[in-house]
């Protein structure tokens, strides 16, 4: 008898010391443990109680939290006569608990039964293990859930076909195939930058831990590339307004510099192209453009439609649209192959773009000789940036820059 007394003791001080050390090591409160093992062990007390019993509805677990004695009470209602033995008492019953107890009180019954020391240490060790669990997915979610939108390096583990399970660290992620650059092979143990979509703490990934989703063919992974690759964009000095990528294919890129002394397209391009080679070769040779932000939208589209020259832009603010002349032999340039330039270009810079050869201009603006050029046509204005002299442009061919007055200026040309 003394043993086992002995040995409950032992084992009680041994719980105790657990949750402590546990709490500690994981940064988990130690109250935090100690309510979910007493839940723990309610639930373990509710499914042993024999069939021919009714478990109390009115439950409660007290785990000390010096001594690691765990006790169970039943709130039983004083009546003068029991119908639920379960959840009501007699007055003369409850008083060998409490002395002061009346009628209509609800009594805590002591109804801890015997070995429960046993079955509150099996139920602690599973609680303890499961909040452990837990707690490192919370935090593994904590960390990574932090780094979305941002660019990690992965390791391939798996090839299924759902995706692809890569290495991320503390956790694992999926690339899946809608995520996949086009044309490229995955491999085992192959190293590769993605970009973090999300991460998920439900479904039954979640028993492995938190499931976070990247991307190889997000716009967001080029930009990440540039910032490891180029300080000034790390600093906030060379800004980048907008990307528009065909994963695989071609990206276009709009930067601008904060700062008059840095030209922002030279920063990504870095000595001898050092720069946006390393960002190539990472999106195995993905062709870049990396394009000067303006805020002139006419400017904009003219940079974005590179490497084709630009005559003349036409914008219409209220439709967001726009119509681009460039000469007769730029016109296949600056559609680029099944329109992917003027594609990106529209992606890029968020206007609709119709492109016109200079001699498909001249005809579609060829008006009948008494009809007045005072408005612009089609509601388009008229807006010439490029350093053309005015006997160029009254040679162009274009009704709206006949007889265009230019005033002479002595500041030099800043645009591209």
């Amino acid at each position: 008898m003394r043993t086992t007394k002995k040995t409950q003791q032992s084992g009680q001080a041994e719980l105790i010391l657990a949750i402590k050390a546990l709490a500690n090591e994981k940064d988990i409160s130690e109250e935090l443990l100690f309510n979910a093992i007493e839940e723990a062990l309610k639930a373990a007390f509710k499914k042993n109680v024999s069939r021919e019993e009714s478990a109390p509805t009115n439950l409660s677990v007290n785990l000390d939290r010096k001594t690691g004695i765990a006790h169970v009470f039943a709130r039983k209602t004083i009546v003068e006569e029991v119908e639920d033995n379960a959840n009501q008492i007699l007055l003369a019953d409850a008083l060998k608990y409490r002395s002061d107890y009346r009628m209509g009180d609800i009594a805590e019954i002591d109804v801890t039964p015997s070995g429960f020391l046993r079955t509150a240490a099996q139920t602690a060790k599973q609680v303890i293990m499961q909040r452990i669990r837990e707690a490192e997915q919370g935090k593994i979610y904590d960390e990574y859930s932090e780094k979305e939108n941002e660019i990690l390096t992965a390791i391939v583990q798996r090839i299924e076909p759902k995706g692809v399970m890569v290495e991320l660290g503390r956790t694992e992620g999926i690339l899946e195939p809608s995520d996949f650059m086009p044309g490229e092979d995955y491999h085992l143990d192959d190293h590769i930058k993605v970009y973090v979509l999300e991460v998920n703490r439900t479904g039954r990934e979640m028993l492995r831990g938190p499931q976070v989703r990247v991307s190889r063919i997000h716009p967001g992974l080029v930009k990440r590339l540039f910032e490891m690759e180029v300080p000034e964009i790390a600093a906030g000095v060379v800004q980048v307004k907008s990307i528009a990528r065909e994963a695989g294919s071609r990206t276009k890129m709009a930067v601008h510099s904060t700062e008059a002394a840095i030209d922002p397209v030279g920063a990504c391009v870095g000595p001898r192209g050092n720069r946006v080679e390393r960002v190539v070769n990472e999106l195995k040779n993905e062709k870049i453009d990396i394009i000067k932000w303006s805020p002139d939208p006419a400017e904009f589209i003219a940079n974005a439609l590179n490497p084709a020259h630009v005559l003349s832009v036409f914008v219409a603010e209220n439709e967001k649209a726009c119509r681009v002349v460039v000469p007769d032999n730029q016109l296949s340039l600056a559609i680029g192959k099944e329109g992917q330039n003027a594609r990106l270009a529209a992606k890029l810079t968020g206007w609709r773009i119709d492109i016109k050869s200079q001699s498909q201009a001249a005809e579609m603006f060829d008006l009948p000789m008494d009809m007045p050029l005072v408005e612009e046509p089609m509601g388009f204005q008229a807006m010439d940036y490029q350093p053309a002299s005015l006997e160029e442009l009254q040679e162009s061919g274009l009704p709206e820059l006949r007889n265009l007055e230019l005033e002479e200026s002595d500041d030099e040309d800043d645009t591209l």
